[in-house]
């Protein structure tokens, strides 16, 4: 005798792994955003010789800056 599981069981699983998934997403999500606050935070606070050793333009630095979180 084969034994096959019902569709409602396979939705049932389907449906967490669905709500799993988003919810990494979501962690992942405001992870990223977290970082960009922080760094572009440091960056913020670098002198103008600590950016020239970085490679990093006054008006780059700018640009980044104006950037919301979530870009």
């Amino acid at each position: 005798m084969e034994r096959t599981l019902s569709s409602a069981l396979l939705q049932t699983h389907s449906v967490a792994s669905d709500k799993s998934a988003w919810l990494l997403r979501v962690i992942a999500t405001l992870s990223l955003w977290q970082r960009r606050i922080v760094s572009r935070r440091q960056l913020a606070r670098l002198d103008a010789r600590l950016l020239a050793d970085a490679g990093i333009s006054e008006n780059q630095r700018y640009v980044e800056l104006q950037k919301p979180f979530w870009r």
